[in-house]
């Protein structure tokens, strides 16, 4: 896991300094709207409006942007995997509670969790963070599994499958979903778990 490195001001004189927080804002911005591979160093330097050294002075370029960008989507969705309701009780409840909580995260972490999702494995980070989003898959896969094993969800579909279209419609949200002042998260929640659940839940 990369450690993020202490906070620092840059930029140019009469220009706004950034932080490694805001700085990695615009570069995920930046990654989501012209690709990975179509972000320079220049690019990103012109739309901050500093130096590419001032850049460098938080890291140590691009690769080190996209790996904190994807650690921070991945951090938090595996941190849901550690909160009790994932962890105790029926496990169809705790697969519930883990595609609600999947959701926040997305909404929370838009843009993050939106880069996360389209990256291929063209490169070593990426590759890394596949390798953990599949740790992430199998931790549902393991969920599903164990609810249809107690009984709790349909016979006649494959728990593979379910956790398949499960977070299929939770990953969908980074097509369609956009921000808007007094919206509840937890009516958007609300509204994956009653369409994923109400046709696997065992009657």
């Amino acid at each position: 896991m990369t450690t993020a490195r202490p906070t620092r001001r840059t930029g140019l004189p009469g220009r706004p300094g950034y932080d490694l927080d805001s700085l990695l804002a615009v570069a995920v911005k930046v990654f989501n709207d012209k690709g990975y591979d179509g972000a320079s160093m220049e690019v990103l330097a012109k739309k901050l409006g500093i130096t590419k050294s001032s850049i460098y002075h938080h890291v140590s370029g691009k690769s080190e942007l996209l790996e904190l960008a994807l650690s921070r989507a991945l951090n938090a969705l595996f941190a849901v995997t550690t909160e009790e309701c994932a962890t105790t009780g029926p496990y169809i409840d705790r697969l519930e509670y883990l595609v609600r909580r999947s959701v926040e995260v997305l909404v929370a972490e838009l843009p993050y969790v939106t880069l996360l999702l389209r990256v291929r494995g063209n490169t070593t980070v990426e590759r890394a963070a596949l390798a953990r989003r599949r740790e992430f898959d199998n931790f549902v896969g393991g969920l599903v599994a164990s609810a249809a094993a107690e009984g709790d969800l349909r016979p006649d579909i494959e728990p593979a499958l379910a956790s398949k279209l499960m977070f299929g419609t939770v990953n969908s949200l980074i097509e369609w979903y956009k921000p808007r002042a007094g919206e509840s998260v937890s009516d958007i929640a609300d509204a994956v778990v009653a369409v994923t659940f109400d046709g696997l839940r065992k009657a």
